[in-house]
């Protein structure tokens, strides 16, 4: 898969994919449309960063490069592309369990805090890994 050179987009199935891995400079696109909804991503290799209406999505540390990233009521999926462990934290569903799968491989059980946190761990590399968390 391709790095996002525009740190943000729609693709056509209408999932996100957002971050530059490779940047050596930190970069921001603010006020990104998506269905009504805004937008705010930053990139570069030591953090990505995305939020939603100002709140938290998604942020990695290092930065890593997010394809087809989609959210439902029981589903995160997205394709992680990176160049070293990477700690992710997401915002979902305040203290709701989830079971956390690398290319369809079960890693964890993990929860949510109360504030719908949860922190998770990859080993991000330049080829695609499927990360999912399925509401349990």
């Amino acid at each position: 898969m391709a790095i996002v050179e525009e740190i943000i987009r729609k693709n056509a199935d209408n999932t996100l994919s957002f971050g530059n891995h490779e940047l050596t400079s930190k970069t921001k696109v603010l006020d990104f449309d998506l269905d009504g909804s805004s937008y705010k991503a930053k990139s570069f290799n030591e953090v990505t960063k995305l939020k939603k209406e100002g709140k938290l999505v998604y942020e990695s540390l290092p930065g890593t490069t997010v394809h087809n990233f989609k959210v439902t009521d029981d589903l995160v999926s997205f394709m992680l592309e990176g160049f070293a462990a990477s700690q992710i934290t997401l915002e979902l569903t305040p203290t709701t369990s989830y079971e956390f799968k690398v290319d369809n491989d079960f890693i964890a059980k993990v929860t949510t805090t109360a504030t719908g946190k949860v922190n998770i761990s990859v080993v991000a590399t330049n080829e695609p890994k499927l990360v999912e968390l399925i509401r349990v």
